[in-house]
């Protein structure tokens, strides 16, 4: 069941931003400050398989010889018990 919600002492240049950006977005600014707040507040789903292409682009973007494998586990098993 929704529920409501009223914001106190917003500070004028926020105010005008979400105005402007809900004019933008042809929205209320009830409905901006909802799309505003999931937006930061519900966490993006990220599938899996994209998540680890990611990892190895940036994997494969790291120069070997700036940072060795050797070193790195090294480095790992300095700090573990």
């Amino acid at each position: 069941m929704p529920t409501t919600l009223t914001l106190k002492n917003i500070p004028d240049d926020l105010y005008d931003r979400l105005k402007r950006s809900a004019a933008s977005h042809r929205r209320s600014l009830n409905s901006e400050a909802i799309v505003c707040l999931e937006s930061i507040l519900i966490p993006m789903r990220t599938d899996p398989a994209e998540r680890l292409a990611s990892a190895r682009e940036l994997r494969a973007a790291l120069s070997s010889e700036r940072f060795p494998t050797e070193e790195i586990d090294a480095m790992k098993r300095e700090w573990r018990p």
